[in-house]
């Protein structure tokens, strides 16, 4: 790609794009599969290569607010033919007892994790399930593979091409060239620590527990309550929301969707490196292995989750309090805060999108969206849409932008004693993600 932000040779691909590219993109989670969709639509060759052992990524039992960047990339590129999500029609925040305090008319949409990954798999490369219909290759797409068992260990430059070499499940060593690298491999990119190797991930004091409960398992209140509402409820030191998500294989029916919570809640902790007893004792699984930052569904350990739901039933409002009890397979995350100071390496043959740029706080619902908006942008660039200045500028004032508004959430949610108008304007400043601040070309580290 030439400096000036224009491809380096007229010749066109079957979809307009110049110069068809091979393209290595690390990490096969929805910002991967997002970008390698809209790369191969232009019609370059890509490749995923994913560290996972296994095929498939596991259902992280996540629930997804689905914003306006994440709805346009479906618009643009899903060709399954199905609904994304479920809608929300209220928005409203409870008292203790469980009565509403605050509500505002505001549609929303809300997905689940597991829906949006098998939806980007059928798209990208053809993988079936019960979730989605497998549409048919497009002609003039590029070719694509997505190689799971394959865990980057170095990229380097190599002539004109970039090297990356990565080593296998089956631990065997291997090398890659191509003419562009994508890091989508999370934010604790590996790609990223290769380049800004003194970037890292930083405890923000406190976890995320989250889970789901079927909606015909709990009360008719608490339905009542979740049903095409978004619902919040906040005191000092905890933050709860919840909403419908689709249920299994990523059914909308009635009685048949899921309600999924996140449960804010502080760990002070030094570091996670050197964590209290207490967050030491909630990422410690059944099999008594501690987690650094993620415990997955199933491997809580359940005196740790019964003291979660102790406190649940001692501080929340009984819709939530009955909620976080009655889930099966909860999980926790360390809130962490990084963020790159720029998105580009090795003469822009190296480019980091979505979580290995800019992890986000949970609070910004925005980190799907970050990774739709980042690929769509993304193939703007390469087509000649937007000029290579221009879209740096965006993609680093986007990121910087969503971070520090998830820092500043962070802090009025957990630590701050606020009054409920500071964090209703909090909320609804998060569901305008690409209202940017303005931050000057300096800061932003464009050339």
């Amino acid at each position: 790609m030439a400096s000036n932000g224009t491809n380096n040779t007229s010749k066109s691909t079957p979809n307009g794009a110049t110069k068809k590219l091979d393209i290595l993109i690390v990490g096969g989670s929805l910002g991967g599969l997002s970008t390698g969709i809209a790369l191969r639509s232009l019609g370059h060759d890509t490749t995923i290569l994913e560290r996972n052992p296994t095929a498939l990524l596991h259902n992280q039992g996540a629930g997804i607010v689905s914003g306006g960047d994440t709805l346009s990339f479906f618009k643009s590129y899903d060709r399954c033919g199905r609904t994304l999500a479920v809608s929300s029609q209220r928005r409203q925040y409870l008292d203790k007892d469980g009565e509403i305090v605050h509500k505002e008319d505001m549609v929303q949409n809300m997905t689940s994790w597991d829906l949006v990954y098998y939806m980007l798999r059928a798209n990208f490369d053809g993988v079936a399930s019960k979730y989605c219909e497998v549409p048919e290759r497009r002609e003039g797409d590029g070719a694509c593979r997505h190689l799971h068992g394959h865990k980057v260990v170095d990229v380097r430059e190599e002539g004109e091409k970039v090297a990356v070499v990565y080593t296998t499940h089956e631990g065997k060593e291997g090398t890659m060239l191509a003419d562009l690298v994508i890091g989508a491999d999370g934010p604790s990119s590996t790609v990223r620590s290769i380049f800004q190797p003194g970037v890292q991930r930083t405890y923000a004091g406190y976890c995320a527990l989250r889970g789901t409960v079927p909606e015909n398992d709990v009360s008719d209140k608490t339905l009542e309550a979740f049903s095409e509402r978004f619902t919040f409820f906040h005191t000092k030191g905890i933050q709860i929301l919840a909403y419908l998500i689709p249920g299994e294989n990523g059914t909308l029916e009635p009685g048949k969707r899921l309600i999924n919570f996140v449960y804010y809640t502080n760990f002070p902790s030094k570091s996670l490196d050197d964590p209290s007893p207490e967050l030491a004792e909630l990422l410690t699984d059944v099999d008594g292995v501690r987690h650094r930052i993620t415990m997955p569904p199933g491997k809580m350990d359940p005196k740790a989750w019964e003291e979660q739901r102790k406190i649940a039933r001692e501080k929340l409002p009984p819709q939530f309090a009955e909620i976080v009890c009655g889930t099966k397979k909860p999980f926790a995350q360390a809130v962490t805060d990084v963020i790159s100071p720029t998105n580009t390496f090795l003469d822009d043959r190296v480019i980091l999108i979505g979580d290995s740029l800019a992890g986000f706080r949970p609070h910004t619902v925005a980190s799907t969206s970050q990774a739709a908006y980042d690929a769509m942008a993304l193939a703007d660039m390469l087509s000649g849409k937007v000029a290579k200045r221009e879209w740096k500028r965006q993609t680093m004032a986007y990121a910087r932008t969503i971070q520090k508004r998830g820092v500043d959430m962070g802090q009025h949610s957990q630590w701050d004693d606020l009054p409920l108008e500071a964090h209703i304007h909090d909320r609804n400043l998060a569901s305008r993600p690409r209202q940017e601040e303005v931050w000057p070309e300096w800061a932003l580290q464009i050339d």
